[in-house]
């Protein structure tokens, strides 16, 4: 079981002045597409040479074919996790995890539900009739089906995919929050002892850490909420 800080940073020399800040402990790391696309796969490489457990937070969402190629790639970096878009559909899935298996990774897959941004209208607005709680559990299912290790969803939602899915099946928790810190894009979120209580596995914390005033501090009052809640 994992915290993953999420690295919303502009480039290399911000997060390498961020990570100094934790001396020798190597916290696990989410790279997002920011950062990806402005330093590219070497550097993705290089945080797990230096002993950061990674998640590669991509969200690749193609046609199957590419899905695949673009994961042969990706299992070529070391990265522990990474993942795709649901809505890309069952075929794609499989091609992603194929693709990581012709790479001979040991990569984890999962697959985005519905981001912790979207609400009832958002899917609405999608033109998708059915309520949250069911479209969740639909995509999960699919990415069970598919052979994927589990997907992402808000704290609020672990515990439907976990009966519809098995208590096996990987849940990583974006969207968390301290009680008490701002929401500020996210809408479905929640503290790290609620996402335990829900059966969440891995939390990813991005702003509650980076953007406050003593980082390690913050990442230690979160884990410790975690962890107590075991």
């Amino acid at each position: 079981m994992d915290i993953y800080i999420a690295l919303d940073f502009q480039d290399r020399t911000e997060v390498e002045s961020f990570l100094a800040k934790f001396g020798d402990e190597k916290p696990a790391v989410k790279v997002g597409m920011e950062l990806y696309y402005k330093e590219g796969a070497a550097f993705v490489r290089e945080l797990s040479e230096k002993g950061h457990e990674v998640f590669l937070d991509l969200k690749v969402h193609d046609i199957p074919e590419t899905a695949r190629r673009t994961m042969r790639v990706i299992g070529s970096l070391g990265v522990a996790l990474t993942n795709v878009h649901a809505t890309g559909g069952t075929e794609m899935m499989r091609a992603a995890k194929q693709g990581l298996e012709e790479a001979g990774a040991r990569t984890k897959l999962i697959a985005v539900t519905q981001l912790t941004s979207s609400t009832q209208s958002t899917l609405t607005e999608l033109m998708i009739d059915a309520g949250m709680h069911e479209v969740i559990t639909a995509y999960a299912k699919q990415a069970k089906l598919a052979g994927l290790d589990g997907v992402v969803c808000s704290a609020l939602d672990a515990k439907i995919v976990h009966e519809a899915c098995g208590e096996d099946f990987l849940i990583v928790t974006p969207g968390i929050r301290m009680t008490g810190d701002a929401a500020d894009d996210q809408k479905r979120i929640a503290t790290p002892a609620i996402a335990r209580k829900n059966g969440a596995k891995t939390l990813v914390v991005g702003r509650p850490i980076t953007r406050a005033l003593d980082p390690v501090e913050a990442y230690s009052a979160i884990m410790k909420e975690w962890e107590v809640n075991v």
